[in-house]
């Protein structure tokens, strides 16, 4: 019996002494909070990407994904904090996949970084790291001396590198990005820690491998999830413009309360709340894994979070979906009870579903799919689900015609006619500046 008492013994005492590093900030009054967020949706290339460049060179073979290459993944804290810490994934990989060379810092310029701030990113202490299929990892603190008032960075960008040593068989990735990265030619090895961008001719307009990024903040600071479908995830909106409906709500919250709010994206193109009923990397669907199948990784998972913005609904009702309207209700009820079993601290916040009336897509359009949206959109607005509304459909309807406005409809990346099922920037904005900032008001003790 003693042995076995001892042996407890050591185990707790080794337990208490990993997380050192973040008591002593935490013993400062700061807590980790959710940054950044880009909600892995599948194996590459199956997807709805935007804007996207030719991926051949970088990958000329899709089922082989990464081959002894660096990725330079840049990307937009919505909060800063001198220290930071990522998460890799490889949830829809099919074999293990090898990362080293892991580095971050802050973005001068397409891949090139501000000189002297480019940090080493460790896993466990170590500078490597192998995820087996379905795995993912948050990597070790990372100090940013570079960070002396973080309000002074808000809007700038940072750029994680990391080395994908050997092959990564299928790659796990969010397709829809809105945002330039940049990744070196196959077969060039580690690169990460230069920080001029010669290492890095191709680019592409989606994300690989990261799905997380959180920072260091005050005690008082908080976070807000966008999650959702395409609308959230910001097509036809301007590539490497940040002006999506999450960014917008970012910009105005940050005027109120600087760097102690996060408004990060959990927006997946084609995204559905109930279906598709199973997914996996051998049998994957453009849209991702269902709202109830992802809630706990998109955004139980991730620290800081007080409010979530729930706005979909949209694909569960197209040719693809096909959904009944009790489906999707039945599916927004148990997502919702599960948020309030797991993180009861988390105010649900449901918006209403914009028009898709008319659109070109083969897929949306019908007066059938707007009759299921209408009727879903009455009971996010008096179903009592929700612990607050926000009235989209309301901004973006044009009366005369029961899609949208005309105005939002151009897309704003390609110049092209637009879909009449995506708002245009003009739209974005339109639905983020009406967002109730009341909403998300801190209760008078500072928390939320």
């Amino acid at each position: 019996m003693k042995r076995y008492a001892l042996l407890a013994l050591t185990v707790a005492l080794a337990g208490l002494a990993q997380p050192a590093q973040g008591q002593s900030q935490a013993q400062r009054g700061d807590k980790w909070v959710v940054s950044w967020t880009a909600s892995a949706h599948g194996p590459y290339p199956v997807g709805n990407p935007s804007a996207q460049p030719d991926q051949k060179f970088a990958f000329p073979t899709p089922e082989a994904g990464a081959r002894d290459q660096t990725f330079r993944l840049v990307l937009r804290p919505d909060i800063w904090g001198k220290q930071l810490r990522l998460r890799l994934t490889n949830v829809f990989g099919t074999r293990p996949v090898n990362f080293d060379g892991v580095f971050a810092g802050l973005q001068l310029g397409s891949a090139v970084l501000v000189k002297g701030t480019n940090r080493p990113v460790t896993f466990g202490g170590k500078d490597r790291i192998t995820l087996a299929p379905g795995a993912m990892a948050w990597s070790d603190p990372v100090s940013l001396p570079f960070v002396r008032n973080a309000d002074e960075l808000t809007g700038r960008k940072l750029a994680v590198s990391f080395h994908v040593d050997g092959e990564s068989g299928p790659m796990t990735w969010h397709a829809k990005a809105m945002q330039t990265s940049y990744v070196s030619a196959p077969g060039s090895g580690s690169l990460g820690k230069a920080e001029d961008e010669a290492a890095f001719p191709n680019s592409t307009a989606s994300w690989f491998f990261l799905d997380a990024v959180e920072m260091m903040a005050p005690a008082s600071s908080f976070a807000i999830v966008a999650f959702g479908d395409s609308i959230t995830d910001g097509t036809a909106s301007t590539m490497n413009g940040d002006d999506r409906w999450p960014d917008v709500l970012s910009r105005r919250l940050h005027a109120l309360y600087g760097n102690r709010v996060a408004v990060v994206n959990a927006g997946i193109g084609g995204n559905q709340v109930a279906g598709p009923p199973t997914y996996g990397p051998e049998k994957p669907f453009p849209g991702g894994p269902s709202a109830k199948a992802r809630i706990d990784r998109d955004v139980l998972e991730l620290s800081g979070v007080t409010h979530m913005i729930w706005l979909e609904g949209i694909n569960d009702f197209s040719k693809n979906g096909n959904a009944p309207l009790e489906k999707v209700t039945d599916g927004m009820k148990e997502v919702v009870a599960r948020i309030r079993s797991k993180r009861p601290e988390i105010r649900v916040i449901g918006a209403t579903v914009v028009s898709a009336l008319g659109s070109s897509s083969a897929a949306h359009g019908f007066p059938e799919q707007d009759q299921k949206r209408k009727a879903l959109n009455e009971f996010i607005r008096s179903g009592g689900l929700f612990d607050g509304v926000v009235d989209f459909d309301k901004v973006a309807l044009d009366d005369k015609t029961g899609g949208l406005k005309p105005e939002f409809v151009p897309e704003s990346t390609t110049g092209g006619p637009g879909d009449k099922l995506h708002p245009n920037r003009a739209g974005y904005v339109a639905m983020g500046s009406s967002i109730d900032l009341d909403l998300f008001k801190p209760k008078p003790d500072g928390k939320k």
